[in-house]
């Protein structure tokens, strides 16, 4: 006698809860990246201008906002690379919570 293949069916995942989501997603795809154009992420998230002064930033109404990205611009300013991660996840922050 032969025996038929037996197919084994998945199933699917368990759903994560949504805040769960939220923050693999903004982990994975965040809204704006340290080589993101400065003047472009202002001019999207104007919220990000007063995060931008609050760490030194005066970037936000120089000329070179429109060809510098916040890791460029805040390397000018002497910051290292901690600052400039915390700087954009609080950028992240306040858009994906609208602070």
């Amino acid at each position: 006698m032969e025996q038929k293949n037996k197919k084994t069916i998945k199933k699917p995942a368990a759903k994560m809860h949504t805040a769960q989501n939220a923050q693999i997603k903004s982990i994975i795809n965040p809204k704006i990246r340290k080589d993101s154009n400065l003047a472009e992420v202002v001019f999207k998230y104007p919220l990000a201008a007063e995060i931008l002064l609050d760490y030194g930033l005066h970037c936000v109404g120089c000329f070179a906002n429109s060809f510098d990205t916040i890791e460029m611009g805040a390397k000018v300013h002497g910051m290292s690379d901690q600052e400039i991660n915390e700087i954009v996840n609080r950028i992240n922050e306040a858009i994906e919570f609208k602070e």
